[in-house]
């Protein structure tokens, strides 16, 4: 099996090196993580260490074609990588694609796979959580697509680092009415200790 660079070794794509990479394809996907959270805001407040990308998983095939020439490898949990090759179908229990560069000696970006049936988005941590597809992004005064922030922080609320308590603590306060029922409903549903509910329930009190 081929060498990869180590998890931690990243040299990331801004969103707009991104968007000019999957110019071509016509799959739908939305700059996600913390980068999604300052889209969303219209600031910076923190470095990145790497650029997540969601996309849903019945055009998940398609990714090698957009990224021609591309590595791109299949994170087998708990936490393996391995190379995941063209015409090979993306296995259901993978929600992570890591991709490089040949001539790049770190990880430039992440993709994270959502499920989707029908036009509906499926979250992919709890199945009870869906969305028409055409809602769960919004895009900027650039046109870059991006996570809406209200689903990006639940995706962060299961383990919190340091850097998604410090994405909550700028966020939390600015979402409108709509997106915090959102999120609080959906912790409820899934994590309804949730410290970050009170938070949410004080703004909207």
């Amino acid at each position: 099996m081929p060498d990869h660079p180590p998890l931690d070794r990243w040299a990331p794509l801004t969103p707009s090196a991104v968007a000019a990479e999957l110019a071509g394809w016509a799959g739908p996907w939305w700059i996600a993580g913390g980068y999604a959270l300052e889209l969303a805001v219209g600031r910076s407040w923190r470095p990145h260490s790497d650029v997540d990308v969601l996309v849903l998983r019945p055009a998940a095939d398609e990714l090698h074609d957009a990224l021609a020439g591309w590595e791109l490898w299949a994170a087998d949990p708990p936490g393996r990588l391995r190379p995941w090759p063209p015409g090979e179908p993306l296995p259901g229990h993978v929600h992570d694609i890591w991709c490089r560069r040949p001539s790049s000696p770190a990880w430039e970006l992440q993709f994270m796979i959502d499920e989707a049936a029908g036009g509906v988005w499926t979250s992919r941590r709890d199945g009870r959580l869906r969305a028409p597809v055409a809602s769960i992004g919004r895009r900027n005064a650039d046109g870059l697509p991006y996570l809406r922030p209200e689903i990006q922080l639940f995706y962060k609320a299961k383990r919190p680092r340091p850097r998604d308590e410090i994405d909550a603590a700028v966020v939390l306060p600015v979402l409108d009415r709509a997106a915090r029922t959102w999120l609080d409903e959906a912790l409820a549903l899934t994590l309804p200790e949730h410290p970050w509910r009170t938070a949410l329930n004080r703004r909207s009190g």
